[in-house]
């Protein structure tokens, strides 16, 4: 336990979840770095010490050796199947965005079904100026085709992909949002959120909510910035979706 960083935090009358809002992160990445002793990403650790108004050697004295197995740090939480993640993840982790939100799926109908107001809450946190881009698969592409024959479904996953893409028609001509369709074998549904990740791996033939699913953290260069990179380069090959285009 990092008994300094929850004795300075009672002193100044700082609580987890507010020290977490001014971090960008969720309240359990707070909790972590001080129950399990979690170094914090450099960022973090700037805030977390102009907030206390304390020197960063004196809650972190060993940072460096710390530093050494950022890899290892940036992996958080696994979960046996994307279902067992707690509706609370999903919602702290949007609502808490500040700069990015980044959606990579082939349907992605559970992230509506599961939450109606979902596209009101993207547009919401694009108008606080979060860059959100949200990129499906190309319903009549032969990514989806193939992804469907293997999970012997057939045409069903572009009949699901068409159903989720109605949840937002609306962000298509919000500012500060962006729907593209891509036609690339997807390897893992990607959900970021600034410096946290989910990443949902994709075993042949079983649908990814039947997949584990794991909480990435950015903390030094690693898995993150990888799977991001990943994101990136799938996003610059796909085309924007036109609602009217009958797709």
């Amino acid at each position: 336990m990092n008994t300094r960083l929850r004795t300075m935090m009672i002193q100044c009358g700082v609580s987890q979840d507010e020290l977490a809002e001014r971090c960008g992160v969720i309240p359990k990445s707070v909790q972590r770095w001080i129950t399990q002793g979690r170094v914090p990403h450099q960022r973090h650790r700037f805030i977390v010490c102009q907030e206390l108004g304390v020197e960063e050697s004196y809650l972190w004295p060993n940072t460096d050796r710390w530093a050494e197995d950022a890899t290892r740090a940036e992996l958080i939480q696994t979960y046996a199947d994307r279902a067992s993640v707690p509706r609370d993840v999903w919602l702290s982790l949007l609502t808490g965005a500040k700069a990015n939100i980044d959606v990579l799926v082939f349907s992605g109908t559970f992230y509506a079904q599961t939450n109606p107001r979902i596209a009101a809450m993207l547009a919401e946190r694009a108008d606080e100026g979060v860059s959100v881009r949200l990129c499906f698969g190309d319903p009549d592409g032969a990514a989806i085709a193939q992804r469907g024959e293997e999970e012997g479904i057939g045409d069903t996953l572009g009949a699901k992909v068409r159903a989720s893409l109605t949840y937002y028609r609306a962000l298509v001509a919000h500012a500060g949002c962006e729907v593209r369709l891509h036609d690339t074998t997807l390897y893992n549904s990607l959900f970021r959120y600034d410096d946290n990740l989910l990443v949902n791996p994709h075993i042949w033939g079983r649908p990814a909510s039947a997949n584990p699913l794991f909480h990435i953290q950015r903390c030094g260069e690693g898995w993150f910035d990888n799977y991001v990179g990943s994101f990136d380069a799938v996003w610059n090959t796909a085309k924007p979706w036109n609602p009217e285009s009958g797709v």
